[in-house]
């Protein structure tokens, strides 16, 4: 038998909105809405509810630990798969923080993330399908070494590309530019594409306390200052373009790199996954002074990496963590 673990976090696949029941079902209950026989007969289920605050309010230290939840049920409790059932606001920033940290455990096991659009009892309710697909995934020996990837509406991806672009609708997440990993099907996963490569291992504990600041034109570098006196640790910045921040920033940036808070930048748009000082002269000067490129990664992913990268040490260690990102 597979044995298969799942972590139920509650949310919007777990609401219930009935005449005579109002509220989150447990996991055991949760798995009782997959119709019988729609499961592999040699999977096994073990259930283990968390106390989650919802996704859009979820705190670092909550995500930090179904990363380690997952993490050690594949490397010291034998278990072949792990379903986490978490709600889709900020669902692949919890998938990629436990992609960041699965370390050993993505070899030996699938690590699958899942949620829905429609709470159970809303007409066609997506919850059960992709919870029951989810459940299959995390079996599948087809997916060992593709670290942490999400599955909605039979499709898997990685935890690194992708991101919900819809929040109306069941196919609301994508990979795109890049693939989805595969596609379940008939009790399995049909692979379509290599997965992102592994990211660097850390030794060292995560740091949670990580600022995401947005700029804008006319920002005052105060903002950052005060994140920093506030106790945060690292700071990213959400740029424009290919990573463009306000001038005005640049000699705060430089500062706070020599104080050893490590500054990243990433950009609302699409980028590649470049250092900053390949790109254009002013993405570039900003490196010159300090920043972090994000690889291309989206603020809120660029975030869960700091976090994890702070692990490594200062400011250069984090530069170098980043550079084999």
């Amino acid at each position: 038998m597979k044995r298969v673990l799942l972590l139920a976090t509650g949310d919007t696949i777990a609401h219930l909105y009935r005449p005579g029941h109002s509220g989150v079902v447990s996991g055991a209950e949760l798995l009782e809405t997959i119709p019988s026989g729609t499961l592999p007969a040699d999977v096994a289920v073990e259930v283990e509810d968390v106390m989650a605050e919802p996704s859009w309010d979820m705190s670092p230290s909550t995500m930090l630990g179904l990363a380690r939840r997952a993490r050690s049920a594949i490397l010291e409790r034998g278990f072949d798969g792990v379903v986490i059932t978490h709600g889709t606001d900020t669902l692949e920033d919890g998938a990629f923080l436990v992609d960041l940290l699965a370390g050993r455990a993505a070899e030996q096991g699938a690590i699958v993330l899942t949620g829905a659009m429609r709470s159970l009892g809303e007409l066609s309710s997506d919850g059960p399908r992709n919870l029951a697909s989810s459940i299959v995934a995390a079996a599948d020996r087809a997916l060992h070494g593709a670290g942490a990837v999400v599955c909605v509406n039979d499709e898997v991806h990685a935890a690194r590309w992708v991101t919900l672009v819809d929040a109306a609708s069941v196919a609301g997440f994508s990979s795109a530019p890049f693939p989805v990993l595969g596609h379940v099907i008939g009790g399995r996963v049909k692979t379509l594409a290599a997965p992102p490569a592994r990211p660097p291992l850390v030794a060292g504990e995560p740091e949670s306390d990580v600022a995401l600041i947005k700029t804008y034109p006319g920002m005052d570098s105060v903002l950052l200052t005060a994140v920093v006196d506030a106790g945060a640790r690292g700071v990213v910045l959400e740029g424009t373009g290919l990573g463009n921040v306000p001038v005005d920033l640049f000699a705060t940036i430089g500062e706070l790199s020599e104080w050893g808070i490590p500054v990243v930048i990433a950009s609302r748009s699409r980028t590649r996954g470049v250092p900053l000082e390949d790109l254009n002269f002013i993405a570039g000067l900003a490196g010159k002074l300090g920043a972090i490129g994000a690889r291309g990664l989206a603020p809120s992913k660029a975030r869960s990496a700091l976090m994890v990268a702070l692990g490594t040490g200062g400011v250069e260690a984090v530069r170098d963590w980043f550079g084999r990102l």
